[in-house]
């Protein structure tokens, strides 16, 4: 018995190691022979892996939700954040599953074994858009919270504008390049993710002070003024308001993308058992903090919503300390997205690697290499945020549609390929149902994006 239980314990130890010379792996999302150069590295905690992955799933993407709830109403669009946490849930089981049969160590592997280096490629290539197109939009965000935008006409201050004025040195390029050189470079040098663990911890609570806030705000006006309770089914009239309702499945299909980061999460946990402990708590976590903020956000603004429910906290709430309320909000959630950042960078340069040196040895190992890929991809986010005014539109093309490659259509077609005869008759349906799911919500993304971009061509005449 007892020496039964040892060798579990070096079974769960030596995974890592043992596996890692496995060239169907050359996506690196973890070429885990790190501990030979972090001796003194026992593990990551539950906590640690908990806070990581619940980082890569709340970034950008909660503050697009309360306008979902404008267009399905509470009741439905509560439903639809739950039922895709629990389709998450599922897809990320697969991958673990079919990961463990073949005993790959990344998602790229996976793939590999699947579909062989085209399937490996194909993924490496999503998740570069994919997270390329994360990273530059965060940056947008942080360079319009701080230092202001205009948009069609109308300028909105900026926070160190609205502190100090305009100056040069709160202008947009110079305080993007203070960030990048003072808070992106830095933590992007971590060559574990666990490393990340406090960052993300205070990334997770800043995205709940900006939820307190809500809830806050949301009581005091309803005591006060009487707020009243927002719908709570959609309101369809004719079939342009029907077709309405599916503009927002893009919305809640990529809400919960955090696949890119399971293995590497896996790899680097003292007791890999508990991943699926781990993976289940961020869901349950990241899904109440989506819920309230849907909920409060909704509540607080009604059909006035914006897209972006940060942008409402660009006007006078109608309470005391109103102006400061907004800046705490906006302040909390550019700190927050600074500390998403590196959670997100992670994979995108391990990916980046694994695709130009799929032989290499560990990044981890070679410093030049892992310098001059993570100076490169900074550098192109910078140059993106600052001089490609188009990305949004391009964003809303490209990061939808690999988001949704990489949640649903790649586990499901793994599913259904079933390398290793474990697939069960559920299994197969689902994976039929995400895939169905994942291309409808990519046909209703590019065909609405198209649509608004015509008419938003066409209103100048």
């Amino acid at each position: 018995m007892t020496i039964g239980n040892i060798t579990t314990k070096m079974e769960k130890r030596s995974r890592r190691n043992k596996e890692i010379v496995d060239e169907k792996a050359p996506l690196l999302l973890e070429r885990h022979d790190e501990d030979s150069g972090f001796d003194e590295f026992d593990g990551a905690s539950f906590t640690g892996a908990v806070f990581n992955l619940s980082t890569t799933i709340v970034g950008a993407g909660i503050m697009a939700l309360p306008a979902t709830m404008k267009v399905l109403g509470l009741a439905l669009g509560i439903f639809m954040i739950i039922f895709m946490a629990f389709l998450t849930e599922a897809s990320i089981e697969m991958i673990l599953r079919f990961s463990r049969a073949g005993k790959n160590l990344s998602y790229g592997g996976l793939m590999g074994d699947a579909f062989g280096k085209y399937g490996r490629i194909m993924l490496q290539i999503c998740i570069l858009v994919n997270n390329i197109g994360v990273l530059i939009v965060y940056m947008i965000i942080i360079g319009d919270v701080l230092s202001g935008t205009s948009s069609s006409g109308v300028h909105h201050v900026g926070i160190l504008e609205g502190w100090f004025g305009e100056h040069w040195w709160n202008g947009r390029t110079f305080v993007l390049i203070i960030t990048t050189l003072g808070v992106f470079s830095p933590l992007a040098c971590f060559k574990r993710i666990d490393s990340l663990r406090f960052t993300s911890a205070l990334s997770v609570a800043l995205a709940v002070v900006f939820l307190v806030i809500t809830i806050g705000i949301s009581i005091i006006k309803l005591v006060s003024e009487g707020i009243m309770i927002p719908r709570l089914l959609p309101d369809v009239t004719d079939l342009t308001s029907f077709w309405k309702l599916f503009t927002v499945v893009p919305v809640l299909v990529t809400a919960y993308i955090c696949h890119y980061n399971v293995h590497s999460i896996d790899n680097e946990l003292e007791d890999t058992t508990q991943i699926k402990s781990v993976v289940r708590t961020s869901l349950a976590l990241c899904s109440s903090v989506y819920v309230m903020t849907s909920f409060f956000g909704f509540l607080l603004f009604g059909d006035g919503t914006l897209d972006d429910v940060l942008a409402n906290f660009d006007t006078n709430l109608g309470i005391p300390y109103s102006s400061i309320l907004n800046d705490v909000v906006r302040v909390s959630y550019a700190g927050h997205l600074m500390l998403v950042f590196p959670i997100v960078f992670y994979p995108l340069r391990l990916n980046l690697d694994g695709l130009i040196f799929p032989r290499g040895r560990p990044l981890s190992q070679d410093n030049t290499r892992f310098s001059l890929i993570t100076i490169g991809l900074i550098g192109v986010i910078f140059t993106g945020a600052n001089f490609i005014p188009s990305i949004w539109d391009a964003f809303q093309f490209t990061g939808a549609t690999a988001a949704v490659c990489i949640g649903f259509i790649f586990p499901a077609a793994i599913t259904l390929r079933d390398q290793h005869g474990i697939a069960t008759k559920k299994d197969k349906v689902l994976s039929t149902f995400m895939i169905v799911l994942a291309v409808f919500s990519n046909l209703v993304a590019i065909y609405s994006d198209a649509y608004a971009l015509l008419k938003k061509n066409e209103s100048p005449e």
